[in-house]
């Protein structure tokens, strides 16, 4: 899958910071259920490979890795299972070795010139972030406007009250969300959050 087909299967990407073991393929399993089959694995703690290998393994998962920051996070999560790449930003060297690597990449950006740089590596599709910091809805907006054929992934302070606003605009195709997965969850409850998530795709 190409990048552009990742973010039209679910309006919105679980961003997933995993402090506690968990039963990864339980998890993944219940997301796809729910119907929010793509999901962002950050690289920020140590258990992210392991869930990256379990939950890519789930039929119907599509499973990415996020806060990827160099070549060498790029091979241990191309290894682990990742079918797309998400970095906080956008380094040439780093955009180049995602590209021919073969995954699927999803750099951040937060300015026109972010764009630009990625244009010239022939990207077209970004994850605008940190989305809310960067100035929300009416900075997008801007940015969009002299880009037209872009589209979007905002993420960082999209909240599961304010999604829908930002899913309204012609360039968003999805959101990035982090509300999913919170200490001392039971699979239930992040079934429940997937389930009214997926909701905002009708």
């Amino acid at each position: 899958m190409n990048i552009d087909q990742i973010m039209r299967a679910a309006p919105v990407i679980p961003v997933l910071v995993l402090e506690e073991e968990m039963d990864w393929a339980a998890l993944a399993e219940t997301f796809v259920a729910a119907g929010l089959p793509v999901l962002e694995v950050t690289m920020r703690t140590p258990l992210a490979l392991e869930a990256i290998r379990k939950m890519s393994k789930v039929d119907g998962a599509i499973v990415g890795a996020g806060t990827v920051l160099n070549e060498r996070q790029l091979g241990e999560t191309v290894d682990a299972g990742s079918k797309f790449i998400v970095s906080p930003g956008l380094t040439e060297p780093l955009g180049k070795a995602v590209l021919q690597s073969g995954a699927a990449f999803l750099p951040g950006i937060a300015n026109a010139g972010d764009i630009m740089r990625g244009l010239d590596l022939g990207l077209d599709r970004f994850k605008f972030f940190p989305a809310e910091a960067s100035g929300g809805i009416p900075a997008l907006k801007a940015l969009a406007g002299p880009f037209g054929n872009i589209r979007f992934c905002p993420t960082g302070g999209v909240r599961p009250e304010t999604a829908r606003e930002w899913l309204a605009l012609d360039a968003v195709l999805c959101v990035g969300g982090t509300w999913f997965v919170k200490a001392g969850d039971d699979l239930a409850t992040v079934g429940e959050r997937a389930r009214a998530a997926a909701a905002l795709a009708a």
